[in-house]
């Protein structure tokens, strides 16, 4: 027993693993109860364990096994990290605990495996137990096999993977252990209830006894699927689900749900691929040739065996396919032909979607086939079409089915008809587009026609399985012309076809498992049209005598008679009669074709007199437009106006007419019949004012569904007519379709005459980089032009794009040319034969130009050419297909598994040149064919499959290029995904990155989820490394693109929508309507109807239908994230030497999201053409659209900075251009560049300013001189000394010249860092090489010479002798250019001053060579105009004059004169500026004025104090006129922070400074708080103060208020008093959102702060409390989303405890309080304006207003309850009396006894503070009146230390100031600054004198003055807690009465008791002598 009490000891761990197996057993007996004790899923003590419990498992010992399978399960269940020993445990268990005896360890092995699964780690359990069924010992086997059983009943079929175990079972039927047999028959009968008759192919080989044994099983089982009973961790609503199922005892699933499961397994899957071609007969291709039929068929027998294996693999089946497709085509034996066609029907089944690339190579050939008559061969060839369909898609077959529709054997036609039927039940909707549907429909019509009864019946069953399938509604549109007779027919079928819901498509198709049901269609579905519109079009034409009567029945009689009269003004008087009676009749009785025969009764359109002629035109136009006016009507009149059209009088009427015929039958019908009329005539003006109106009428209309084709010719015979007005015409008109269908238009006109094309290119030149105008006509009831725009859609979103124009270009068929001679040239051994075949294929692609998609048996040999050994082949071959792309066009698509994925192959070639042109090739097809049909099947998971690093990189840079501008992808693309993460680990670094780039693409279709779960098939190793990736992946995962905007009105409101969304999320609610506007307007005319826009043209236009939209989205806050992640280095900082593609890519990417999709590619375009136009469409843009210009001005700017790198002149040009326009709108908007767009976009414009182009410099150097007026020129300054660096001596030159211009314009004080050092390096370039240079540094020192004289010398230090000798002569120069300023100044200058030039001039930049010393003039001026003024003193007058008269710097001011400003110091003064009226010119000036207001506020922050006074002085002349005022809006944020810097300057550094004279300091305090209070009294300036502004100003004037050197300054004081004034202005008069915003930051940050004094951030709530007053009023015009987002962050800062922690609870009262306040007036509302909180969990904001919103019953009234005694606290806030007496009883306990009595007497002030309206009368009654007052003494002692320490005392006779914000009432307008000229209201006075006496201790002491506290107290109606101990003495409450009265704004407390009858202000002098002889005492 030693040893036991050894091991006893032991941790568990340790015993666990002990050599003693009873230590063992005792270990997990201890280690299962710590399992099922431990809560914590994720304690580090699971940790301890996860090596051991594999030994838990496979112990030896059988009874300590059986405690360690307990223990481990209990770990598995309950440990987090459990997942990571699946694999060894589950071994062992299948190994050590499988084959035990005893049943309970076999189950609990079982449940181990089954919690494993539960624990999402069932791929890896299924991987062991199936490795456990090749084990020898039989039992292992039965378990596992049962284990499989037990995991699929409980977990179903979607959680155990299916296919393996399928794989496998067959071998288990085999085993000669009977149990195993038994087991695998279980499991088999287990697995049919999951997949049911899937299950059957692959058991078919088993033995046909245990077969049949189980069929009789099966028979048994319930039809009803079997449901998952047991569920994952991640499945946990499942199991509620099935649970509560299972509760109400019912089957009640969704049958959706069964379904799903029923199809979840497709038999194709669970099939093993069989390999076939290596199985092929060696002489197979010998004998398929041979003569004798009997070996043909030998060789096709051998075939057809091996495809009857039900899934074939993956290979190149070619040959055989062409082998098979030669059979079917040319043999003459049917016999054989059938066999083939089996054959085919085999390989399609087997290989499904891979046999997709040959479907177009033989789907031709069995078309036309069909002309065999047997029944046999007819049946064969159906179920090879019907399988090879399966394999691809209609749309790949249309064309070859269309092609065979108008083929003469009836058969060929019935069978293809036949065909479309059975393939239209496998599509839907979606799989079934207009686009495809419309052209088979056409087909098919003509069928029904046909002669042969059979072909019409087949027709008939096609249309009504497509009417069944999409709907009538969309089908209807295609059916206008059949009779009522045969629309029955179609009806019928359909009908028919509904009730063959079940058909089978074809035995085949059964066997390979269940067809996937096309839906039917809702009738909602389509977007279908209404029928009716289709009956108007076809109005059958009425006899002369029905028009007579139906128009005598609305015509007047006299009118009708008088028609046809012989004297003109008959016929007028009758023309006159017929437009009234048109414009009164209503339009459902109308009988337009009547009226419009009546109209061409004789004379009709040869009428001689043109006033009847022009009213004959009007009515036409009229009818058109008020009627229902059809097609047939208009053939009547098109003639007779076409007649007309160039008629000089007569021709805007017959326009006017044309365009309403356009509108009521669709313009693309009018035009059409229009052209065609017009060129059938040989009147030249006809022709070219028919050509003009429809140029015109294409801009009012749109360009959807215009029939280029319809008249491209008649415009050819234009171009060539000899009348120069036609061929005018005609390039015009092509102008106008070239905005629409872009570059493809050219292509019509290729083989016309240089000259013309010359003409052509300059027309589309003119248009180019214009966007189509919005349409502002529509089709008032087009069927026809809505379907095409349908279709446009349809093609669009195929990712096709823009097909339509493609497809009107006239296609030659090649497929006769691509002879067997020139396929088998291609495939010559010698490699020059081989060349000669290409160089014809090329030859014969150049010639046709547009090629069809049919290219017969090309595409197999051409990619036998894309792996030829000789290079030079392979890349002739890639040219080759290159210009098959651009020639086919979108028919390409079909050959993109043919040939387009041998492309792919090419990247992995070793040449770089060969990879590039492969690259070239690709992209060029993709442009045409869209990425869909890349994606899809295996091809390209395959290619990725291929371990070739070059293959790899290039392909998966390719897909991480192209799937982010995809909205959708096929599924397939999940194949790719093992191959991805293999890349991840490649042993090249290259192809590491690309992967990991690829990551994001992937993920962003994909999903993180489904990629997640595919690591689980990795290594552990791999899988944490690509799991850690997978993170990253998903951290900048890129965002879907929108879907593109759909034609027209649709289009645009989406795209807007958008926008508008934007716009609301950033405006307060109710500012929708803002957004709306700019919708309608692009809906156009009839906003009811779709109206489309142009139909997407070519590629490059395919966007053009939503170019209407708004090009930037506005994103609030979107500028501030960028900055902020730029800050915290989270993307990269816009600095480079040349833009690498990473800053290219990250740019991409910041624009998509605020960018127009279509604008983004333009500007991302490698054609530099595509950047001027995307350039000219921002320049139209930039007013419209100029807020959200704003909002994206940074990654403008940095575009922009990316095209200054650009060698392209046209482009640099158009940029500078757009950024003149640019810097002129921002400055208009007074918008102020951040440090942020400065420091991305201003180095790299200055690089332009050495540009070797003068009139690139000039527009630099003009973009420079804008620039200073958005960003201060002391900013600019730095940069441009940093490009004096460059070594482009242009650059540093012009550089230096601009220097020279800011210093001229704006003084030295732009000099950065300090003027020594900027002049050092500036005069370092005297001595430069370059003479430019040279000049330039001297001009610049000159510059700085006539600022600051002599001084200059002592700044630019040491020079050498020659660089100096050249700037002293320089100067000397400069001084003798300079004329003596004349004494008077001469009339004409005189004149020249009153009548400025040009009012707006702005500060232009002057060249060198002009006068330096033009600013020592502009001195004298001063002086002498002064002088002649000398009764108006100059000290604060801005010369406005002088700035108006030097128009070539309006920035330069006079030099103020220094005058003595001793009158300033008068007490309580602001120092008033005498000065004249403002110049009579100050509205001319108000423009240019911006830039002068900008220079006088930059002075106000200047360092020196009289700059500043002057400066504010000028201010505030300008602010004290109400009518001049306004000039000051927009610049009031700028004006703040030069004040508040100013501020900071004088507390920081004035004030310290002994040298100052402190008169100057109060006086600049003075001007500073004059000016801001004039500010702040006009309440629209002071709304324009921002948020951030505010919260510095409120501090810096907190900050003063506290500062306790003022009251060592004379006069302190009174600027103290100012401030408090200034103050409560500040509070009333901003913004009140701003106000309280800002309030909240500021509490925010000084409560954080240690630094700053607690007085701040109390006198900040003191304002918060002042605020929540205002709230009842100013609640309707506060944004509570922006004041709840603010409290959102304090509350996250400061959680509640956090707050309670705090010295003072007052925090937490004011927070309580505004958000109680806010509650009580809104309501639950409230909750509504948590909009702007991205994540509101972060703090409990929401919590606490839904407590708060609940209780406060009445939330509309809003009761104050401010000003009762009790009120002051909230019910909330107010503790249960127990605990209230238990906490005073507790003190006075304290304050009795001797040790603590300071204490508790603390701890009763604080108690007092916090609950002023405690009641101490119980406490203090029972007391001694000694006790009572020792009480009183000491509270009042512990509140003047409390004040004491909160205001520095500076000595004993001190008077302390009243720092009280609340003492000031905003209805006080007594400035105490201001002039003595306002009297004081004597109360004030009074209080005043009341406080000061009692500091002095004047007063009597039984009237204690309030505490300052209760003086500051947010609410004035409660007493501080001195006060309420006082509350008996009488004396107190007539004082507060007196208090109350004063504040009786704020105030609703009743006051009781007699108020102060005698008034005051009869002792106002007494109070005033008072005053005088306080402050005397005090001096």
């Amino acid at each position: 027993m030693g040893d036991d009490s050894e091991w006893m000891k032991l941790p568990i761990d340790q015993k666990c693993e002990h050599k003693v197996w009873k230590a063992r057993l005792n270990g997990y007996e201890e280690a299962l109860k710590l399992f099922q004790r431990i809560e914590d899923e994720k304690s580090p003590e699971w940790g301890k364990y996860l090596g051991l419990i594999k030994k838990f498992v496979t112990e030896s010992n059988a009874v300590a096994q059986l405690k360690g399978l307990e223990a481990a399960l209990a770990f598995i269940e309950n440990a987090h990290a459990a997942g990571k020993t699946t694999g060894e445990v589950v071994s062992g268990v299948v190994t050590k605990v499988f084959n035990q005896p005893k049943a309970r360890a076999k189950e609990l092995g079982t449940d181990i495996c089954l919690m494993y699964i539960e624990i999402e780690k069932a791929e890896v359990v299924q991987d062991e137990l199936l490795k456990g069924l090749d084990n020898k010992n039989p039992k292992i086997v039965v378990a596992c096999i049962e284990t499989l059983r037990r995991a699929l009943s409980e977990f179903g079929s979607k959680i155990v993977t299916l296919k393996p175990v399928v794989k496998v079972l067959p071998k288990q039927f085999e085993s000669r252990e009977k149990a195993v047999r038994e087991e695998a028959k279980q499991l088999a009968v287990e697995i049919y209830k999951w997949i049911r008759d899937a299950l059957r192919p692959p058991l078919q080989n088993i033995n046909s006894v245990q077969l049949k044994e189980l069929e009789e099983e099966w028979v048994k089982l319930p039809s009803s699927p079997p449901k998952q009973t047991r569920f994952l961790r991640s499945q946990q609503d499942l199991k509620a689900k099935f649970e509560q199922q299972q509760a109400q005892g019912g089957d009640q699933s969704d049958g959706d749900e069964e379904e799903e499961t029923a199809a979840a397994v497709d038999p194709y899957e669970l099939l093993e691929a069989v390999e076939i071609l290596s199985k092929m007969p060696k002489d197979f291709y010998e004998k398929i040739e041979a003569k004798k039929w009997q070996e043909r068929k030998e060789a096709l027998e051998a075939i057809e065996a091996l495809t009857k294996n039900p899934k074939l693999e993956n290979g190149d089946y070619g040959d055989l396919v062409r082998a098979l497709k030669k059979v079917v085509g040319k043999d003459a034996n049917v016999m054989l032909v059938s066999m083939a066609a089996k054959c085919l029907a085999g390989l399609a089944a087997g290989l499904r979607k891979k046999f997709g690339t040959y479907a177009g190579q033989v789907v031709p050939t069995i078309l036309e086939k069909f002309k065999e008559k047997k029944p046999q061969v007819v049946q064969a060839l159906q179920e090879a079409i019907d399988a090879i369909f399966l394999t691809t898609t209609l749309q790949n077959l249309s064309e070859d089915v269309l092609g065979v529709m108008d083929n003469k054997n009836p058969s060929i036609k019935q069978q293809a008809s036949l065909f479309l039927a059975r393939s239209f039940r496998h599509c839907t909707q979606a799989t079934l587009p207009k686009s495809v549907l419309k052209p088979l429909c056409a087909a098919l019509i003509k069928q029904v026609n046909d002669s042969a009864p059979e072909v019409r019946d087949a027709a008939f069953e096609a249309l009504g399985t497509a009417m069944k399938v999409v709907g009538e509604k969309a089908v209807n549109p295609f059916l206008a012309d059949l009779d009522k007779l045969k629309l029955d027919k179609v009806l019928i079928r359909r009908r028919v076809n509904s009730d063959l819901e079940n058909f089978s498509f074809s035995s085949l198709q059964a066997a390979a498992g269940p067809s996937k049901k096309g839906k039917p269609a809702s009738a909602a579905g389509g977007k279908a049209k209404k029928a009716p519109d289709s009956k108007e079009v076809a109005e059958t034409e009425l006899s002369m005598e029905v028009c007579e009567d139906l128009a005598a029945g609305v015509l007047p009689a006299a009118c009708l008679q008088q028609l046809d009269s012989a004297n003109w003004k008959e016929r007028l008087a009758s023309m006159e009669e017929f437009q009234r009676a048109v414009e009164t009749m209503d339009k459902a009785a109308m009988p337009c074709q009547a009226l419009v025969r009546m109209l061409a009764k004789k004379p009709g359109w040869k009428e001689t007199n043109f006033q009847v002629m022009q009213m004959k035109l009007h009515i036409v136009a009229l009818i058109a437009q008020r009627g229902q006016f059809s097609k047939t009507s208009a053939s009547l009149v098109l003639d007779g106006l076409v007649d007309k059209v160039g008629d000089i009088k007569c021709g805007g009427n017959a326009k006017e007419g044309l365009t309403a015929i356009g509108e009521a039958c669709s313009l693309p019908w009018t035009a059409e019949q229009v052209v065609s009329m017009a060129f059938a005539q040989k009147n030249p003006k006809n022709q070219a004012e028919t050509l003009n109106w429809l140029a015109n009428a294409m801009k009012e209309f749109g360009f959807a569904g215009i029939n280029v084709k319809g008249f491209i010719n008649n415009v050819k015979t234009a171009l060539g007519a000899t009348n120069p007005a036609v061929r005018t015409a005609a390039i015009a008109l092509l102008g106008v379709m070239y905005l629409y269908m872009g570059a493809p238009l050219r292509m019509f006109f290729e083989d016309e005459k240089p000259a013309l094309l010359a003409q052509i290119d300059a027309e589309f030149e003119k248009m180019q980089g214009q966007s189509p105008p919005a349409p502002i006509r529509s089709t008032k009831k087009s069927s026809a032009a809505e379907e095409d725009g349908d279709d446009g859609e349809e093609q669009d979103e195929d990712g096709g794009g823009g097909q339509d124009i493609m497809d009107l270009l006239p296609r030659t068929d090649i497929c006769d040319k691509i002879t067997s001679d020139l396929v088998s040239k291609i495939e010559d051994k010698n490699w020059k034969i081989r060349k000669e075949g290409l160089d014809e294929v090329a030859g014969i692609i150049s010639e046709a130009k547009f090629i069809t998609a049919n290219i017969g048996e090309l595409p197999l040999a051409l990619k036998g050419r894309l792996n030829d050994s000789n290079k030079i082949l392979v890349q002739q071959t890639l040219t080759i297909l290159q210009q098959l792309a651009t020639a086919m066009g979108p028919g390409l698509k079909q050959h993109v598994k043919a040939l387009g994925i041998p492309v792919i192959t090419v990247l992995g070639d070793s040449k770089p040149n060969v990879r590039t042109a492969a690259m070239t090739t690709l992209q060029a097809w993709v442009e045409q064919t869209g990425m869909k049909d890349w994606l899809e099947g295996e091809d390209l998971s395959e290619e990725l499959k291929r371990e070739n690093p070059f293959l790899r990189q290039e392909l998966l840079g390719w897909l991480a290029e192209k799937l982010p501008t995809l909205r959708t992808v096929p599924g397939d693309l999940m194949l790719c995904v093992p191959h991805l993460y293999a890349c991840l680990e490649d042993r090249n670094g290259d192809v590491r990155k690309k992967a990991q780039d690829a990551l994001p693409t992937f993920m962003m279709h994909l999903g993180y989820d489904k990629m997640n779960k595919a690591t689980g098939k990795l290594k552990p190793a791999s899988k944490d490394q690509v799991v850690g990736m997978l993170e990253k992946a998903r951290a900048v995962m890129p965002a879907k693109p929108a879907a593109p905007a759909k034609a027209g009105g649709k289009g645009s409101a989406e795209t807007n929508l958008r926008l508008s969304s934007a716009a609301s999320r950033s405006q307060p609610a109710g500012d929708e309507g803002d957004s709306k506007p700019e919708v309608k307007k692009v809906r156009g005319g009839a906003a009811a109807k779709k109206v489309r826009l142009s139909k997407p043209a070519a590629k490059g236009q395919k966007d053009d239908e939503d170019k209407s939209g708004p090009i930037f989205t506005l994103i609030p806050n979107a500028k501030e994230q960028r900055i902020k992640e730029e800050k915290q280095l989270k993307i990269l900082k816009w600095n480079f030497i040349t833009p690498r593609d990473e800053y290219v890519e990250q740019l991409k990417t910041q624009m998509s999201t605020c960018f127009a999709k279509w604008l983004q590619d333009e500007l991302f375009h490698f054609d530099f053409q595509r950047h001027v136009k995307a350039i000219g469409v921002m320049i139209e843009r930039l007013e419209s659209e100029s807020d959200a210009t704003i909002g994206c001005l940074d990654l403008i700017l940095k575009w922009f900075t990316l095209r200054f790198f650009d060698t392209n002149t046209t482009v640099l040009m158009k940029v500078l251009e757009y950024l003149k326009l640019l810097f002129a709108m921002l400055n208009r908007e007074n918008y102020h560049l951040t440090e942020y767009e400065a420091n991305s976009f201003v180095p790299y414009l200055i690089l332009k300013v050495g540009e070797s182009k003068d009139v690139v410099r000039k527009d630099v150097r003009a973009i420079l001189g804008m620039l200073c007026k958005v960003y201060p020129a002391s900013k600019v300054f730095p940069f441009l000394m940093e490009g004096t660096k460059s070594k482009n001596s242009k650059q540093r030159a012009e550089c230096l010249e601009e220097l020279g211009c800011l210093i001229e314009g704006y003084g030295m004080n732009v000099c950065q860092p300090t003027p020594a050092k900027s002049l050092k390096e500036i005069a370092v370039h005297i001595g430069d090489r370059d003479t430019s240079v040279r000049n330039a540094a001297l001009n610049t020192v000159v510059a700085v010479y006539n600022v600051c004289g002599d001084q200059v010398y002592k700044l630019i230090g040491n020079l050498s002798e020659k660089d100096m000798s050249m700037l002293e002569e320089r100067i000397k120069r400069s001084a003798k250019k300079t004329p003596a300023a004349p004494p008077k100044q001469s009339a004409p200058e005189r004149s020249q001053r009153e009548h400025p030039t040009n009012p707006n001039a702005t500060f232009l930049r002057k060249p060198a060579q002009e006068d330096p010393n033009k600013l020592n003039q502009a001195r004298q001026n001063a002086q002498h105009s002064e002088s002649s003024h000398p009764s108006i003193p100059k000290e604060f007058q801005l010369d406005l004059d002088m700035i108006e008269m030097d128009q070539s710097r309006v920035c330069e001011l006079p030099d103020l004169v220094q005058h003595k400003l001793d009158e300033l110091l008068e007490p309580i003064m602001i120092p008033e500026p005498k000065m004249r009226a403002v110049s009579p010119h100050f509205d001319d000036l108000h423009n240019s004025t911006a830039s002068t207001i900008n220079f006088v506020i930059s002075q106000v922050a200047s360092g020196d104090i009289n700059t500043s006074i002057q400066a504010l002085a000028q201010i505030d002349e300008v602010l004290r006129q109400e009518d001049k005022a306004e000039v000051m809006s927009g610049h009031i944020d700028q004006f703040l922070i030069a004040t508040i810097m100013q501020l900071r300057l004088t507390y920081s550094t004035h004030m310290a400074d002994d040298r100052l004279d402190k008169k100057d300091i109060v006086k600049l305090y003075s001007c500073i708080i004059g000016n801001m209070l004039s500010l702040f009294s006009m309440e629209s300036l002071a709304r324009e103060a921002s948020m951030g502004v505010l919260k510095d100003l409120m501090h810096g004037l907190m900050t003063l208020l506290l500062d306790g050197r003022m009251e060592d300054i004379e006069d302190g004081t009174q600027v103290i008093r100012s401030v408090n004034l200034l103050v409560i202005r500040v509070l009333e008069n901003s913004d009140q959102t701003n106000m309280i915003s800002a309030l909240l930051v500021l509490l925010q940050d000084t409560l954080i702060s240690t630094a700053g004094s607690p007085m701040v951030s109390e006198l900040v709530m003191k304002c918060l409390w002042r605020m929540i007053r205002f709230l009842p009023e100013t609640i309707n015009n506060i944004n509570l989303d922006r004041i709840l987002l603010d409290v959102h962050n304090f509350m996250k800062v400061f959680p509640k405890e956090k707050l309670k922690q705090l010295k003072s609870d007052v925090p937490h009262r004011t927070l309580k309080t505004l958000l109680h306040t806010l509650c009580k007036l809104t309501g639950a509302k409230i909750l509504d304006h948590l909009s702007m909180i991205e994540n509101r969990n972060e703090s409990e904001l929401e919590a606490h207003l839904r407590r708060s919103v609940k209780p406060s019953g009445n939330l509309s009234g809003y009761k104050s309850d401010r000003g009762n005694e009790k009120g002051g606290l909230r019910s909330d806030d107010r503790m249960s009396k127990a605990k209230v007496s238990d906490i005073l009883s507790e003190i006075f306990k304290k304050i009795g006894s001797k040790e603590n009595t300071k204490e508790g007497l603390t701890e009763l002030y604080e108690y007092k503070q916090k609950y002023s309206d405690a009641d101490l009368e119980p406490f203090l009654k029972n007391t001694s009146q000694f006790f009572q007052s020792y009480v009183e003494r000491g509270l009042r002692m512990i509140e003047s230390e409390r004040e004491g320490k909160a205001r520095i005392q500076t000595s004993a006779g001190t008077t302390q100031t009243c720092t009280d914000i609340s003492q000031f009432e905003p209805r006080k307008t007594a400035i105490y600054l201001s002039g003595s000229n306002e009297e004081l209201k004597p109360a004030v006075y009074y209080e005043r004198l009341k406080i000061l006496r009692q500091r002095q201790g004047l007063e009597n002491t039984s009237r204690q003055r309030p505490a300052i506290s209760s003086l500051l107290s947010s609410k004035p109606s409660v007493a501080s807690s001195t006060d309420m101990l006082h509350s008996k003495l009488s004396q107190l409450k007539e004082s507060r009465e007196l208090y109350q009265q004063e504040h009786n704004a704020h105030s609703h407390s009743p006051t009781h008791g007699h108020t102060r009858s005698a008034s005051p202000a009869a002792n106002l002098d007494d109070l005033k002598k008072r005053l005088e002889r306080i402050k005397s005492n005090r001096q």
